[in-house]
C-alpha cells in the first residue's frame, strides 16, 4: 500500500531533500506551502510536479487540520520554522509564534484529524546552547541562547508532552547543523561558500565575518534526512540526537571554501563585529551513538566534502554572471 506524507516547510533545504527521499521510496509526498506574493520553489523546481501541494501555515490551525484531511498523511514531517537564529533577534515574538507554538498546532492538527500518523518534530542542537556538557546527547540538559534556541526547546517538549499524555507516535530528531547547496545564503557555511566563489570571479572583494572561532558540528542534510525518515520507521517513538561528531570552527570552513577556488582567505575576509551574536553559542558537539545504534543510520558526507560541494555548486550558479 502507497504510504503518504506530509512535509511543512517542504520548499526548504531538509525539505526538498526529504521529499527527494520519500519520492525515491514510493510515498505519495504532500507539501504545506505558505502562500507568498513570488513562490520559492527553487529547491523543489526538479520534483514540483511530483509533489501535492496544499496552501497552509502553522499559525492557522484551519489550514492545518485542512492539509491532514486532504493528505491522509500516515507519517508527518513538522520541519516548517522561522529557522534562522540571527532572525530570532530581530523577530522574536513572531519567531516563538511559529518555531514554538506552530509545533503545538500541528500536533493538535494530527490528533483532531489522524491520530495514528507518525510525527516527526525538527529540534535543533541550539536548543542546548551554552552547553553544560560536551559532546551534547538525548539527555544533555538544554540551555537555549536565542530566541530560535528558546522556541525550538518548546517546540521540542510539546512534542515528548503528546507523545505521553495522548499516546500519540511523535519523534522529535535533535539535528547539529547540518549544511548543503540548497542553504539559504544567510547561513554562515552558505555565505562563506557564496563569498569564495564570487571572490573567485571577481564579482566580490571581501568577506564580512563574525565569530571565526565559534566551533560547530557540521553535517550533510542529504544524509540527515534519512534519519528523519528511520526514526518514523520503528516500533516504538523516540527522540535522537542526528549529528557527526565531529568539531570544525568556522575558520577551518573559511579556508576549505577558499583553498578549493585557489585563494588565501586572509586577504578577503573581515572580522566585523557587526556580525557577532547578542548571546553567542561557542561550542556544540553530538554525540549520536543511539541514533547509530537503535536506527542504523550513518553519515555518509565529510565535512571538506561537503564544503567543497557546497563551493563548486555556488560557482557553477554565478559562473554566468562572471566578470
Amino acid at each position: 500500500m502507497t504510504k503518504s506524507a506530509l512535509i511543512t516547510g517542504v520548499t526548504g533545504q531538509d525539505g526538498s531533500y526529504l521529499a527527494e527521499l520519500l519520492l525515491s521510496k514510493g510515498y505519495k509526498v504532500f507539501g504545506l506551502r505558505r502562500r507568498t506574493s513570488t513562490p520559492i520553489m527553487e529547491n523543489v523546481e526538479h520534483i514540483k510536479n511530483e509533489i501535492e501541494f496544499i496552501e497552509g501555515d502553522l499559525l492557522d490551525q484551519g489550514s492545518l487540520i485542512s492539509a491532514i484531511r486532504i493528505s491522509n498523511a500516515d507519517e508527518v514531517y513538522n520541519l516548517a520554522a522561522q529557522s534562522f537564529v540571527g532572525t530570532s533577534w530581530e523577530q522574536s515574538v513572531l519567531t516563538g509564534q511559529v518555531t514554538g507554538i506552530g509545533v503545538t498546532n500541528m500536533l493538535e492538527a494530527v490528533r483532531l484529524t489522524k491520530p495514528e500518523a507518525r510525527f516527526y518534530q525538527a529540534s535543533s542542537s541550539e536548543m542546548f546552547g551554552k552547553v553544560v556538557e560536551t559532546p551534547q546527547k538525548e539527555t544533555t540538559p538544554f540551555y537555549p541562547r536565542s530566541p530560535y534556541g528558546v522556541a525550538k526547546v518548546y517546540g521540542h517538549w510539546i512534542t515528548v508532552n503528546y507523545r505521553e499524555s495522548f499516546d500519540m507516535y511523535a519523534c522529535s530528531g535533535i539535528l547539529f547543523n547540518h549544511e548543503s547547496p540548497r542553504r539559504g545564503v544567510e547561513f554562515v557555511t552558505r555565505k562563506v561558500t557564496d563569498a569564495a566563489a564570487r571572490i573567485k570571479l571577481g564579482l566580490e572583494k571581501e568577506l564580512r565575518m563574525g565569530n571565526l572561532d565559534a566551533k560547530r558540528d557540521w553535517g550533510f542534510a542529504g544524509d540527515y534526512v534519512k534519519a528523519m525518515h528511520l526514526m518514523l520507521q520503528q516500533e516504538y517513538a523516540d527522540d535522537y540526537v542526528i549529528s557527526t561528531g565531529e568539531m570544525h570552527t568556522v575558520q577551518e570552513l573559511v579556508e576549505i571554501a577558499f583553498n578549493y577556488v585557489d585563494l588565501n582567505w586572509k586577504d578577503y575576509v573581515i572580522v566585523d563585529p557587526k556580525f557577532v551574536r547578542p548571546a553567542e553559542v561557542d561550542l556544540l558537539l553530538g554525540d549520536c551513538t543511539k541514533a547509530k545504534q537503535k536506527l542504523g543510520w550513518e553519515q555518509k558526507v565529510g565535512f571538506q566534502q561537503l564544503v567543497q560541494m557546497m563551493v563548486e555548486s555556488d560557482l557553477q550558479k554565478l559562473s554566468k554572471y562572471k566578470v
